[in-house]
């Protein structure tokens, strides 16, 4: 890629391991509450359907409170768990407030910043709520990295709306035509830049042979295109 001065990173799933520290965040909260549940049976329903609830949330058609109750309630209804309304709010309160302080980053993340931090000037641009999103920054170690941060919640809408990236761009002083965004989401960070002219280079699972992004399966492979 040329003319490249600005990376504009996403975070969950990215370069935060949401997968891993989700787990290890709940599995917290179960033993403090005594919650007798086979836990992996737990996470293989819980995921989907958080997934589920995230998009909804990102197309504003829920609210952030409506996103950490519902995506409880039907994973433990799915179960056939009984469980009361006041405790799935005490999991979903514990829930955010222990997460960041699991650290786990995905494969690569620290020696790829380290790699391209003298290279490019680097961003982060996240759908994650702002209490959250920057206490997983400084408490994983990776903040120091980033000259901007931009939460969706500061801008007021979500990737991938326009404004998010506009948003970030402006307040990086950097014009799309010299911006990359690296993101998991092919929907919220690979059409998002997209449509506001920056370059993409989607983090997926299996390569993409499209001429109009870059597609990898590692972070380690972003050093053969940037």
């Amino acid at each position: 890629m040329t003319n490249v001065k600005h990376l504009f990173f996403d975070l969950d799933h990215t370069l935060w391991d949401f997968e891993t520290n989700s787990e290890l965040t709940f599995k917290q909260i179960f033993k403090e509450q005594s919650i007798a549940i086979d836990f992996s049976e737990f996470f293989k329903i819980y995921s989907p359907i958080n997934m589920k609830y995230w998009r909804s949330y990102r197309d504003n058609e829920i609210s952030k409170e409506e996103l950490r109750y519902k995506r409880l309630r039907e994973t433990f209804d799915d179960l056939g768990f009984e469980i009361s309304d006041k405790l799935i709010n005490t999991i979903s309160k514990d829930y955010i407030d222990y997460l960041p302080n699991y650290n786990n980053l995905l494969e690569g993340a620290v020696e790829v910043l380290e790699y391209l931090k003298s290279k490019y000037v680097l961003h982060i641009i996240t759908n994650g709520f702002e209490e959250v999103q920057k206490q997983k920054l400084e408490k994983s170690d990776i903040s120091h990295y980033f000259n901007v941060i931009v939460t969706s919640e500061c801008v007021g809408v979500k990737k991938p709306n326009p404004k998010v990236f506009e948003h970030a761009m402006e307040k990086a002083m950097a014009g799309a035509e010299e911006s990359v965004m690296i993101g998991d989401s092919f929907e919220a960070d690979v059409l998002g830049a997209m449509q506001v002219g920056m370059k993409a280079i989607h983090l997926a699972d299996e390569k993409n042979d499209s001429n109009e992004f870059v597609a990898v399966k590692s972070l380690h492979e972003l050093k053969q295109y940037l």
